[in-house]
């Protein structure tokens, strides 16, 4: 007789997951689709500051998914085939969430902006968090992938350890996006109060020009890591 599986722990795991990749990857293309308005030096000012809304309105969605995909991926490590071998459960796995909720956290006060001490002491956190996590995470993706038994587990998870170092990289390079739109605010906030000039057009162009290569690499990686999850090549567990 055919086994029947219900809705179980590993399921609305793998279930987040799915959600959050389509989020991250739909998002992150809507707020690419918007800011094309923005170059459009052609529409007043006041259709590009209805596009930068748009923008930041939609943003709100790979935002918050990339930070949910790592608790939300060691949940699904703790919950599926690994979980035997695997060592964040109980305890620190609810740890793991109460920290990439805190970050959460941050990562939407930073996100509302503003000039309070609050926004600034989030913006820097948020930054920090990304930057260490960055470096954090492809060193254990690469030790995963050149180890024998990476932390006990025999099962070749080489797989997880390049995905591991897809998201990592992902986080790297949404923080390079960020460095690379400081000049927008103040030739858009230029455009806004007193018009188009050569100067502001080629700051607003020349900063979301300098954006695009990373855009599309989270999209390449982002992509990546989706097909390591569902044919992780090599692997030994069942």
């Amino acid at each position: 007789m055919e086994a029947v599986h219900g809705f179980n722990g590993h399921s609305f795991a793998v279930f987040l997951h799915i959600v959050l990749f389509a989020y991250w990857l739909g998002g992150d293309v809507g707020v690419y689709y918007a800011s094309r308005y923005i170059l459009k030096s052609d529409l007043g000012p006041e259709a590009r500051a209805v596009s930068t809304k748009i923008m930041h309105g939609v943003d709100i969605a790979p935002r918050v998914s990339l930070v949910l995909f790592l608790p939300s991926g060691i949940t699904l490590m703790a919950a599926g085939p690994l979980g035997d071998e695997f060592f964040v459960k109980g305890w620190l796995l609810v740890l793991v969430w109460v920290c990439g909720l805190a970050w959460l956290a941050v990562s939407l006060i930073d996100y509302r902006g503003g000039n309070t001490p609050m926004a600034r002491f989030s913006q820097k956190a948020d930054l920090i968090v990304r930057y260490s996590l960055s470096v954090g995470l492809v060193a254990i993706a690469i030790y995963t992938m050149v180890a024998t038994d990476p932390f006990g587990v025999d099962t070749n998870p080489k797989w997880l350890g390049a995905k591991v170092a897809a998201y990592g990289l992902c986080i790297f390079c949404g923080v390079m996006i960020r460095r690379q739109l400081v000049p927008f605010g103040p030739a858009f906030g230029k455009l806004v109060t007193a018009g188009s000039t050569p100067e502001v057009e080629k700051a607003i162009l020349g900063s979301i020009r300098r954006c695009e290569p990373w855009v599309y690499g989270i999209w390449t990686l982002v992509l990546v890591a989706a097909l390591l999850g569902v044919v992780k090549p090599g692997s030994t567990a069942f």
